[in-house]
């Protein structure tokens, strides 16, 4: 019985029930307006596009860190994407997208690495600077991304986009020494160190990787909203958190060997919630009560043996 409880499919059957119980809540208390095959495929539509963050986020929050630059880089990778596909097509858009968001993720591995620093104080500085840098090559304009570059705004360019970020993914955590060595330095970095495992590169690797993704994910939010706007002022924070969501999904399941599907399928609850908020007519202070509650709940799920773990 107890390896019945640690296997992958009692990991799966958990969610099956979490998405099973959320929808028949909203389902009961709102019959008419919640819950149509046609609205929960719109619900999964948009929780893919926050599913690519969170695994992005992952491979960082496995070793006890953080970023607060996440939404600023959607927001500055965006605006690159569509001002290079103007002169290159898809080209240019998909391009400037992933090599702006990974390059933003080396310099925060470094300037990480070399400053010693908490990355949480490390990426609300980085945050600031982006959100600076998106004003500045937006030009004061709203950028929209031209009707014929559109490929990724909706099925089946968006559902394949975000499948081969999960298979990236899945062959990077179980098939490469980045995911073994990403999990030993968030079990114990001295233990890690003594091992023989660099820690400060695979730190490094892990910011890479979380803004290769974030890179994706750009692709994918400004497609599915057409335009962006560059944000000042941290606004470019709240950008952070439903990502966020979704990989605390994976650290808590990650036991279970099912990270993946459970960030998929946590972001796809995190949707139910939300829109079966927004149909029962809640104002946006409920909504924002709501996801403060669930952060909470899964950071309490997700942190329970870890007593003594620290953000870093």
């Amino acid at each position: 019985m107890q390896n019945f409880k640690n296997s992958r499919l009692y990991g799966f059957m958990i969610l099956a029930a979490m998405v099973v119980v959320f929808y028949a809540i909203f389902k009961f208390l709102t019959p008419t307006n919640f819950g149509s095959p046609e609205n929960l495929y719109s619900y999964f539509q948009s929780s893919i596009i926050y599913s690519v963050g969170g695994c992005g986020l992952y491979f960082i929050v496995v070793m006890g860190l953080f970023d607060f630059a996440v939404g600023a880089n959607i927001v500055l990778s965006s605006i690159i994407g569509v001002i290079l596909s103007s002169k290159f097509g898809y080209a240019g858009f998909i391009l400037g997208c992933l090599g702006c968001g990974t390059l933003i993720g080396i310099i925060i591995g470094f300037l990480y690495n070399q400053l010693n620093v908490p990355s949480m104080i490390v990426t609300v500085g980085i945050m600031l600077v982006l959100e600076s840098v998106a004003v500045f090559a937006a030009g004061g304009v709203k950028q929209t991304l031209d009707p014929s570059l559109r490929f990724f705004s909706g099925a089946p360019g968006n559902i394949i986009l975000a499948a081969l970020a999960f298979v990236l993914m899945w062959f990077i955590l179980n098939y490469t020494k980045i995911g073994t060595y990403c999990n030993a330095i968030g079990s114990n970095e001295f233990t890690a160190k003594n091992m023989g495992i660099d820690v400060k590169k695979y730190k490094l690797i892990g910011f890479a990787l979380l803004h290769f993704f974030v890179g994706i994910m750009a692709i994918l939010t400004v497609s599915y909203g057409t335009t962006m706007t560059a944000l000042t002022g941290m606004s470019t924070m709240s950008r952070n958190f439903q990502p966020l969501m979704g990989t605390f999904f994976g650290v808590a399941f990650r036991k279970y060997g099912t990270p993946i599907s459970a960030i998929v399928v946590g972001e796809f609850i995190i949707a139910i919630i939300f829109n079966g908020f927004v149909a029962l007519g809640a104002p946006t202070t409920i909504q924002n009560v709501v996801t403060g509650a669930a952060l909470l709940v899964i950071v309490t799920l997700t942190a329970r043996g870890k007593r003594g773990s620290v953000v870093k």
